[in-house]
């Protein structure tokens, strides 16, 4: 009877099979015209050029080439080191709390109460939850009025806000969720036995957090990189509210270029930061595979 029914469920699986292989063709086909097509559209049109507020759709590196003439390169550069800089100190954070979130003995309710809380910010306006911080870190906020009445300054402090250390606060904030939840998925389901097992052959704690969990948990610290390092360079919000018009990043860059109908430019701006996405990304990916190669890495988890 058992032999039956395993039988009738292979039957099952297999008329099923090439429906499924129909729809995974179908979503990248609509992946492919809705994503790749208008990025390589929007590569395309940075090879024009705006005179006089019209865009001449003649290919020219004319706009390429101002992007190195106007001081957009110094803006290139600090975008990208702010960003690296908010990726790499989330990560020093986030790692530590999702391996203490996913194996450390908390409870399922406190687990859930956590995780809760780590996704209420995706239902708020990001611009509402920085608007708030910029009351908090300003002249007459709330820790300059706790400091003055602690005696721990003679006056208000006005080095909180509008400046670089203000910006990289608000990144913080702001992309925290979104690196610690893909390490956190990707250290919980680790089997438990293969942590024991390390254990009982005498590995140390250190051992079997750098032989274990980080190569186990490598597609989550990729995804939680992507998923932080891609918005940090594409931050607008931060830099506006925050950087009083005193920390410009791309971003800025992209909205002066938008206001003055220089699409070329806003284009060439947008590929760039794609491009410098694409190109840590690559380096991370082989930086990773010293400890391992990914699909080992997915082979065990699915095990």
């Amino acid at each position: 009877m058992a032999a039956v029914s395993r039988s009738a469920l292979s039957k099952s699986l297999s008329r099923l099979r090439p429906a499924s292989n129909t729809l995974v063709n179908l979503y990248f086909v609509l992946w492919f015209c809705l994503v790749i097509i208008p990025l390589l559209v929007l590569f395309s049109f940075s090879f024009f050029e705006t005179k006089s507020f019209v865009t001449t759709y003649t290919p020219t590196l004319n706009t390429w080439l101002s992007l190195l003439d106007s001081g957009r390169l110094t803006v290139s550069l600090r975008t990208l080191r702010i960003a690296l800089t908010v990726t790499l100190i989330e990560f020093l954070i986030a790692f530590p709390f999702a391996l203490w979130l996913a194996k450390g003995g908390v409870a399922k309710s406190t687990q859930a109460i956590i995780l809760a809380l780590l996704t209420i910010p995706f239902f708020l306006d990001l611009s509402s939850r920085i608007i708030i911080w910029r009351s908090i870190l300003s002249e007459n906020g709330l820790i300059s009025h706790l400091l003055v009445e602690s005696g721990l300054t003679s006056g208000p402090v006005d080095w909180l806000l509008y400046n670089e250390w203000a910006v990289h606060f608000g990144m913080l904030v702001t992309y925290f969720p979104t690196m610690v939840l893909p390490i956190y998925m990707a250290i919980s389901i680790i089997d438990d036995a293969l942590i024991q097992a390390s254990a009982d052959l005498g590995a140390s704690r250190k051992d079997t957090l750098l032989r274990i969990i980080v190569p186990l948990s490598l597609p989550g610290i990729l995804a939680g990189v992507i998923l932080t390092l891609g918005p940090a360079l594409a931050a607008w919000i931060e830099p506006s509210m925050l950087g009083g018009g005193f920390v410009n990043l791309l971003s800025n860059s992209v909205e002066s270029a938008y206001s003055a109908l220089r699409y070329p430019v806003v284009a060439a701006l947008s590929s760039f930061v794609m491009l410098m996405l694409a190109i840590l990304v690559v380096a991370l990916a082989i930086l990773a595979r010293r400890f391992g190669s990914l699909g080992a890495v997915f082979s065990t988890l699915r095990s």
